[in-house]
């Protein structure tokens, strides 16, 4: 005989509506109480009458997206772009765009909680995927559509719709660049060692030295946060450690007009002195000073594709394509200076 909410009611001491508010994933039943139903639950091999789910479900006719906090939308380019892009696609489509920010973890799981678990919003986009991300087993848990701007990390199964970035050939792209000009003193500044990107960016540097001849250094790369701080700060580490570096590769546009910064107080020309390259072509890109070779990722683009591939899953509809790698384009322009003597 199935198990019924009674059942898992009886045994686990809760409330037949407790039991289901946490089996539904609403954010007023605490994480250890949840846990605690829901193993009761696999143990009596409770499953939910879809049907019924489905009928008292009513569309909503709203997307969800979750920014972190500290990569704010106002005060950061990429974000902004993908906003323009995921809200502009959801209006084409009659869609509302449900927003929060909040910092990872705890607080952006109940943020999750709220908005899926509560009925809030037909499917989720996800931006900036992490190692082991605990946003996409949560939704696959839910069995809610949703779609991601990002593959897994290097090793980890992406088993999710999703638009990436080649940002291992775009990396190796700037090198290769870099090398063709002379340089043979490359320095690098990464993303968080959480993000699921940075390994193909890592690997794309490795390989790239590799390529053109030159050895890598482990001491000639760096960590950084992905915003403008962050490659400031860390130029000025690795030029304080190695002031031997003709061109620093910082992996997003932020840190490399960061770079820039530090350059110029240091009283170093960008390009003539120290070569920089960023990542992402975000708008500022092109009217830094001086103007900031970088690799185009088309970010209002991917917005509006993520939303018509999260509207058709939805809608029940099958996809041409669910997973979808586009190659990067390096645009060369003033800060790569020129061919060294």
């Amino acid at each position: 005989m199935q198990a019924k909410l009674k059942d898992i009611a009886q045994k686990s001491g809760y409330s037949i509506t407790t039991v289901s508010r946490a089996l539904a994933g609403y954010n007023d039943v605490n994480q250890q109480t949840r846990e605690h139903i829901m193993q009761i639950a696999s143990e009596l091999g409770y499953q939910p009458n879809l049907p019924a789910r489905q009928l008292r479900i009513q569309r909503t006719h709203t997307v969800g997206l979750i920014i972190p906090s500290y990569d704010h939308v106002f005060s950061n380019e990429f974000f902004s772009q993908l906003l323009l892009g995921v809200g502009d696609a959801a209006s084409l489509e009659r869609y509302d765009l449900l927003i929060s920010t909040q910092v990872p973890g705890e607080d952006e799981m109940d943020a999750y909680r709220r908005m899926v678990g509560g009925n809030r919003v037909d499917g989720m986009v996800i931006a900036r995927t992490r190692q082991n991300d605990p946003r996409i087993e949560y939704l696959k848990q839910q069995k809610r559509p949703f779609v991601v701007n990002g593959r897994r990390a290097p090793g980890e199964v992406s088993d999710f719709p999703y638009i990436d970035m080649d940002s291992y050939n775009g990396i190796q792209a700037v090198v290769a660049h870099f090398a063709s000009l002379g340089h043979q003193q490359i320095g690098l500044i990464l993303p968080p060692e959480n993000m699921a990107f940075t390994e193909y960016r890592h690997q794309g540097y490795r390989d790239g030295l590799r390529a053109a001849g030159l050895d890598y250094r482990p001491d000639y790369v760096v960590y950084g946060d992905l915003l403008r701080t962050g490659g400031y700060s860390n130029a000025n580490l690795l030029l304080d450690r190695q002031p031997q570096l003709t061109a620093i590769v910082a992996c997003n546009d932020l840190m490399a007009l960061g770079v820039m910064r530090a350059l110029q107080e240091r009283g170093l020309r960008v390009g003539a002195d120290v070569a920089v390259s960023g990542y992402d072509d975000i708008p500022a890109a092109e009217y830094a000073n001086p103007p900031l070779t970088t690799v185009h990722t088309p970010i209002y683009e991917i917005g509006q594709r993520l939303v018509r591939m999260l509207i058709a899953l939805i809608d029940d509809q099958a996809l041409d394509e669910t997973q979808i790698l586009l190659p990067g384009a390096l645009i060369v322009r003033e800060s790569s200076g020129g061919q060294r003597g």
